[in-house]
């Protein structure tokens, strides 16, 4: 099938990148652009001021589904990313550009919404053509939902890949079921960790680079919970606390005096006696993923915790 304005298609890469539109795009963002998203060598090339460009919005995973809105001539599609809610700008979710080719039309009639998926456990992994075979699809990421295409056999495990008649393999430890509820906080907070040190890159929404709110989103999407993408969207979407009764798996959201929230952070563990707060959070300024305690200008913004 191909795609259509008005249909639904799904990410047919590993990480696709929404942009802000094709206009905007920059020489260095080539290998994000091509028809296999080689997103690793895409941050390896960028400098520290291209990590934070305004050009990107977010980042899709492998299977996402969206809604195309418009296509043109020369191969670009304006979607909308229905898994990653942001109210104030679409009420269907986060609208943004990327590659029509980095995209598979969906036959409605053949939904398969009632099979059990499998969510990607490994911090980053590769789709093989057949066990023990070559990788034909590497760079797929943490919290990754895929289909099995049968039953595990010697270790590997078939699965239904966006784009691709045959199914691909996937060693089978790097596979969970979907879970079924929320997750303990501390469950969410152990897969932030297993992120730390990696590459501070604005709207990036995986393993290979990520943002503050990209992060959140991230760990509580590997358990099937779905929060907005941008920080104040987050607060909205979770529950207040009296701060003091932070546990560890909550969220910090930091605030300047009048102005809307502009950065998140994990909390990693409670005020001991000396009151110190600690989060994980990807950080700007120091663009990567840290942990450590906040210090006193991130104290003087902390304006609430809240729990997912």
């Amino acid at each position: 099938m191909e795609l259509q304005p008005g249909r639904e298609a799904v990410v047919r890469v590993a990480v696709a990148t929404l942009w802000t539109s094709p206009e905007s795009v920059r020489p260095v963002d080539r290998p994000a652009l091509t028809a296999g998203a080689d997103i690793p060598a895409w941050v390896s090339g960028l400098n520290t001021d291209q990590q934070v460009g305004d050009c990107v919005l977010s980042q899709l995973l492998l299977g996402e589904r969206v809604l195309v809105s418009e296509l043109r001539p020369d191969g670009w599609a304006r979607v909308v990313a229905v898994e990653q809610p942001a109210a104030k700008l679409d009420p269907l979710g986060y609208p943004g550009w990327l590659p029509a080719d980095q995209l598979a039309a969906v036959d409605p009639a053949t939904r398969t919404d009632t099979d059990h998926p499998l969510v990607v456990d490994a911090t980053v992994t590769g789709l093989h053509a057949e066990p023990n075979g070559p990788v034909v699809l590497p760079g797929v990421v943490v919290g990754t939902r895929l289909l099995p295409a049968g039953p595990a056999r010697d270790g590997w495990r078939p699965v239904h890949v966006p784009g691709r008649a045959a199914p691909l393999w996937l060693l089978d430890d790097h596979l969970v079921p979907a879970p079924a509820a929320t997750p303990p906080a501390e469950q969410a907070l152990a897969v932030a960790q297993r992120l730390l040190d990696v590459v501070y890159i604005w709207g990036g929404l995986s393993a290979h680079g990520i943002d503050c709110s990209g992060l959140v989103h991230l760990a509580w999407r590997r358990f099937g919970v779905l929060l907005p993408r941008d920080a104040d969207d987050q607060a909205v979407a979770t529950t207040p606390l009296a701060l003091g009764a932070e546990r560890p798996g909550d969220l910090y959201f930091f605030a300047r005096p009048g102005r809307k929230i502009h950065h998140i952070g994990i909390v990693t563990a409670i005020p001991g006696d000396d009151g110190q707060r600690r989060m994980l959070h990807a950080c700007y300024r120091r663009r990567r993923v840290i942990e450590e305690p906040l210090p006193a200008d991130r104290t003087a913004t902390l304006v609430g915790a809240h729990r997912v």
